[in-house]
Parts: structure tokens; C-alpha cells; sequence
């Protein structure tokens, strides 16, 4: 029985999975006729400064509601007004109250590249994303074991998508660079228990090789989080929840990049 945030929030995604009939050679096809991907790494590689990842987040299971009345087309746009690079779009309905129109809404208000950030268990799962317009799809190591981790990044690169790999610790970095993983995102936040280790993303930071773009996750509160981030040699944060709850979302990714 699931008895932690990520073991229910797994456990309820790989039901969905186990019960989708769709073949997956039409989905593959259909594929073909979207436009190509906008370039989610190369927006935040080589940059002469922080690169910030703007989270649209309604909700989360540790925080409960966070603004589920937003607007992503308005939220996506102030974004790309304020600096970010890139942005993450939700798409979990049933835990984040996210959905693929919030993605498809965002990206269409803006040219950043996107981040479908959800819980992705199966190739169903990646081809989705390709067809709901993300050019990045998130895959998390201690959510998938090392066979299904190489496959599921096989078949994004193979449609055209980014992946960035989510990691928490060292074994799992080993595992994000078997699958041949240059885009790491290093989760500040433990999917156990929801709770911040600030101490994490800043030793990971000067192990993970300089050859992959670093990205850091969650607990990014200020211009403060994120300089001592940038300066362990991090060339993006991803940020949700200050964000979201911000007066001011363009403001505060100022604030961030500076």
C-alpha cells in the first residue's frame, strides 16, 4: 500500500498507464505532423547568466492550494516579460490540478520552450507530451528503474523532445548518465517526504560532469537561493511556488536572474 507522496502519486499513474488501450505506432505517426520543438537545453546552455525555469503550479500535495484560479496564457506571458528562458507547465490533474490545455495555453502566449513536468511512467506518457506541444519532458530517476529510464529517454530524444532527468542523490546520477542524459535536474526536495535539503543541489553541483546542462529544483525562494545555486555551478533554477504565489511573477524572476 502507497504510503508517501510519490508512491501514490506513482501508484495512481501507473494504474492510468495499465489501463491505456491506445496503440502506439498511430501516436508515433501523428508525431510527423507537429511543428518542431522549440529547444528547451539549448535555451539554457552556454548563457552569461542564471537561466530561470518559471513554473505554472495551481496546487501540491505538501502545500495543498497554490493559485488554482491562474491564468497559464497570462502567467506564461508575464514569464517571458520578466526573463525566464523556459517555462514547466503541471500537467498532473489529479494531484497538481495541472492538465494539457494549461500546457497548450502557455506555450501558445509566449516563445519560450516548455517542460511537460509530470509524473512520466510509460512511452504513452512521452509521445503525449510530444503531442500536446512540450518541448521537454520530464523523466525522475527514483521513479523509474534503469531499463525503463534508458528506453523512455531513447524514444524522447528519438521524437525530438528534450529530457531532463531528475536525480537526488549520486547513485542516481549514475544512472541519469548511463542513459546518456545531458540536461540534470538536481530536486532540492525529497519526493518522500516533501521536505527541502538546501545542502543537496549545492554538492551535487560539483559532481555532476560540466559537459550537462545543471538545473536546480524546488526550494528557490530569492535572488539569494539562486546566486549561491549559480555559484555552485548551476545554469538554471527551476521555480514553482514563489512564482505562482508571486504579486509580482516578472518582478520576481528579475530578482532571481540578477
Amino acid at each position: 500500500m502507497a504510503t508517501t507522496y510519490l508512491e501514490r502519486i506513482l501508484e495512481r499513474h501507473r494504474e492510468v498507464a495499465a489501463a491505456d488501450r491506445r496503440a502506439l505506432a498511430p501516436l508515433l505517426d501523428a508525431v510527423g505532423d507537429t511543428p518542431p520543438t522549440r529547444g528547451f537545453r539549448g535555451a539554457l546552455f552556454d548563457r552569461d547568466s542564471l537561466g530561470v525555469i518559471s513554473e505554472i503550479k495551481r496546487r501540491s500535495p505538501s502545500k495543498g492550494d497554490l493559485n488554482t484560479a491562474l491564468d497559464p496564457a497570462a502567467l506564461a506571458a508575464a514569464y517571458e516579460r520578466g526573463g525566464a528562458a523556459c517555462l514547466s507547465v503541471l500537467t498532473d490533474e489529479e494531484f497538481f490540478g495541472g492538465s494539457a490545455d494549461d500546457l497548450r495555453a502557455a506555450r501558445s502566449a509566449c516563445a519560450l520552450p516548455v517542460l511537460r513536468k509530470d509524473f512520466t511512467v510509460c512511452e504513452h506518457d512521452v509521445v503525449d507530451a510530444r503531442l500536446m506541444g512540450a518541448d521537454c519532458v520530464l523523466l525522475i530517476v527514483a521513479a523509474l528503474d534503469p531499463s525503463q529510464l534508458n528506453d523512455l529517454h531513447a524514444l524522447a530524444v528519438e521524437i525530438g523532445l528534450d529530457v531532463l532527468v531528475e536525480i537526488h542523490g549520486e547513485h542516481e546520477l549514475e544512472h541519469a548518465l548511463a542513459a546518456g542524459s545531458t540536461l540534470i535536474g538536481v530536486n532540492q526536495r525529497d519526493l518522500v517526504t516533501f521536505e527541502v535539503d538546501h545542502d543537496r543541489a549545492e554538492r551535487m553541483g560539483g559532481i555532476i560532469p560540466g559537459s550537462a546542462v545543471k538545473v536546480a529544483e524546488s526550494g528557490v525562494r530569492n535572488g539569494d537561493d539562486a546566486r549561491r545555486l549559480y555559484a555552485a555551478g548551476y545554469d538554471a533554477v527551476l521555480v514553482g511556488e514563489t512564482l505562482v504565489t508571486s504579486s509580482d511573477p516578472g518582478a520576481a524572476i528579475s530578482e532571481l536572474v540578477r
